[in-house]
């Protein structure tokens, strides 16, 4: 879950990168 935690420090990315996060 270290992914799931730099997205929640980069907001900005999660909105672009959240479909990549969730796949891991």
């Amino acid at each position: 879950m270290a992914k799931a935690k730099y997205d929640n420090s980069k907001p900005h990315v999660n909105i672009g990168t959240i479909g990549h996060v969730d796949h891991g």
